[in-house]
């Protein structure tokens, strides 16, 4: 049997400090008023540059996030959207928990008709992984196909 070297052994163990959950600053998710309510709109946020971390390795992890949805009374301010984006960059989470924690902060901050968070996520290991996880109110009923 032959002797690993001291170095691969050392990469074996090693693994960078990650954040939990409790780091994801939901507080800072800023609204403001939609002015025609009860006229749909639907809205879509994309972002090409979303990065957490692999609770496992504490290595990054990349992706796009799409956020569709149909305001109530509120829409959703970007710029406060993008620090909330920020506050997941050294969270180590499982994409299948991000998207779920995600949908619960934008649904309790924006309360809307419907919205929906898709995550397509870049390879791990030479595979990827898409995730997404809706929020509809059960009393409602789109006025056209949503087509999102």
């Amino acid at each position: 049997m032959t002797e690993r070297p001291a170095k691969q052994d050392a990469m074996d163990r090693m693994r960078f400090d990650t954040l939990g959950p409790d780091a994801i600053r939901a507080d800072i998710l800023d609204t403001f008023a939609y002015e025609y309510p009860g006229k749909e709109i639907h809205l879509e946020l994309r972002t090409d540059e979303f990065t957490s971390v692999c609770p496992w390795s504490g290595l990054p992890d990349f992706g796009r996030l799409r956020v569709s949805y149909v305001p109530d009374r509120l829409c959703l301010e970007l710029k406060s959207f993008k620090y909330y984006l920020f506050s997941y960059r050294n969270v180590g989470i499982y994409y299948e928990h991000l998207v779920q924690r995600m949908l619960r902060d934008l649904v309790a901050a924006v309360e809307p008709l419907y919205l929906r968070v898709e995550g397509d996520f870049a390879d791990r290991g030479g595979i990827s992984t898409r995730a997404h996880a809706e929020f509809r109110r059960p009393d409602w009923r789109p006025e056209t196909p949503l087509g999102l």
